[in-house]
C-alpha cells in the first residue's frame, strides 16, 4: 500500500477543510442563489443554473464566509453578500466564454454552445443586475462602493485582455495588470467584505484585501501553468485550451522571451495567427520545459502566495486562519 506523505495529504484536503468550516453558511448562500436566480423568463434560471451547478468550487463566496468568521462576525449580512460575489463571478464567466469562444468549462459544454452567445451575454447581464440588487438590499455604502468598483474593474480587465490578445510581445507587467483586474480584484473584494460586515478596523480590512488580492494572483498564475499540465484531465479540462485559443499567459510570455529567433516564429504562428498543426501543443510544452517557463510561473505564484499568507498574520491563530493559510498552498499546488 502506497502511503501519501502527511504534507501532501494536508494540501489535498485544504479545500475540504475550508468547505467543511463554512458548510452551514454555504447552504444558506445556495438558498439565496436559487431564490435570486428565479425569473418568469424560463431561460434565465435554466441557463444561469447550468453554469452555477456545473461543479465549481465556490471558492470566492467561501472566502467571504470564512473571512467574516475570522473577524468574529455573528450576523447574517455575509450570506447574501457571498451570493453576490458568486453572481459577479458567474456573470464574468458567461461573458468570458463568449469573448473567448470557449466550448467547454469544467468538462461541460459552455452556455454559449448550448444556448448561443446572445442568451449568454444577456443572462450574464441579469446576474450582474441581481448582484447589484443584493448590494443595495444590504444598505451599506461601504459595501456598495467596494462591489460596484469591483464590477467596473472586472469590466476593465475584460477590455484590457483584448488589447493583449494574440500578442506574443505582451510584457509580464501588462499581463499581471490583466490578472489583477480580471481575477485578483474579485478575490480581494470577497475577503474584504468579511471585515466590512464585522465592522473591523481599517488595518484588518486592508490585510484581508491584501490576502485576497495576492491569493487571486497566485491562483491565476497556477491556472496558467495548469493549462499545460497533464493534471488538467483530472480536473475536467483538456490540456492546452489556452494554447488553442491563442491566449497569452505567463508561461507563454516567459518562453517567448527566452526563445531563439526560430522558436519565436513558432510562437507567432501558433498564437498570433493561430495557424496550428498536429504536434504544435507538444512542441509548445517542450519549449516551456526547456526554458523553465512553467517552473518559473509556479515560483511567481508562490511569491504572491507568501504575501497572501503574511497578510493573515495580523489575525490571531484559529482554525479559520489555518484553513485560509492552507487554501493558498492548495491554490498553487493543484498545478502539479
Amino acid at each position: 500500500m502506497v502511503r501519501i506523505p502527511r504534507e501532501k495529504r494536508e494540501k489535498a484536503s485544504a479545500l475540504d477543510v475550508l468547505t467543511d468550516l463554512v458548510k452551514d453558511d454555504m447552504r444558506r448562500v445556495n438558498d439565496v442563489i436559487i431564490k435570486r436566480m428565479h425569473s418568469p423568463v424560463a431561460l434565465i434560471p435554466q441557463l444561469a443554473g447550468h453554469l452555477i451547478a456545473s461543479g465549481g468550487k465556490r471558492l470566492r463566496p467561501m472566502l467571504t464566509l470564512a473571512t467574516a468568521n475570522l473577524c468574529g462576525y455573528e450576523g447574517d449580512r455575509h450570506i447574501p453578500l457571498a451570493a453576490c460575489i458568486e453572481f459577479l463571478h458567474s456573470a464574468t464567466l458567461l461573458h468570458d466564454d463568449v469573448v473567448d469562444e470557449s466550448r467547454l468549462r469544467r468538462g461541460n459544454e459552455t452556455a454559449n454552445v448550448l444556448w448561443g452567445n446572445q442568451a449568454s451575454v444577456l443572462v450574464g447581464d441579469f446576474l450582474f443586475s441581481r448582484a447589484f440588487q443584493v448590494m443595495t438590499d444590504d444598505g451599506s455604502l461601504d459595501v456598495l462602493r467596494l462591489l460596484s468598483g469591483t464590477s467596473a474593474v472586472l469590466a476593465e480587465g475584460e477590455v484590457l485582455q483584448l488589447t493583449t490578445s494574440n500578442d506574443v510581445d505582451t510584457s509580464e507587467d501588462s499581463y499581471l495588470q490583466v490578472v489583477a483586474a480580471k481575477t485578483a480584484v474579485l478575490f480581494a473584494a470577497a475577503c474584504q467584505i468579511g471585515a466590512i460586515v464585522a465592522g473591523r478596523p481599517a488595518a484588518e480590512e486592508e490585510a484581508l484585501e491584501s490576502f485576497g488580492r495576492n491569493l487571486g494572483i497566485a491562483f491565476q498564475l497556477a491556472d496558467d501553468a495548469l493549462d499545460y499540465s497533464a493534471k488538467q484531465a483530472t480536473l475536467g479540462k483538456s490540456v492546452g485550451d489556452d494554447f488553442r485559443e491563442g491566449k497569452i499567459t505567463l508561461p507563454v510570455i516567459l518562453a517567448y522571451r527566452r526563445s531563439s529567433a526560430e522558436e519565436r516564429n513558432f510562437w507567432r504562428r501558433t498564437l498570433e495567427t493561430v495557424e496550428q498543426e498536429d504536434g504544435d501543443l507538444d512542441h509548445a510544452i517542450a519549449l516551456m520545459t526547456k526554458y523553465d517557463a512553467l517552473r518559473d510561473t509556479i515560483e511567481r505564484a508562490r511569491h504572491y502566495g507568501a504575501m497572501a499568507k503574511d497578510a493573515l498574520r495580523l489575525f490571531s491563530p484559529s482554525p479559520t486562519r489555518e484553513a485560509l493559510t492552507a487554501i493558498v498552498d492548495f491554490s498553487i499546488e493543484r498545478a502539479f
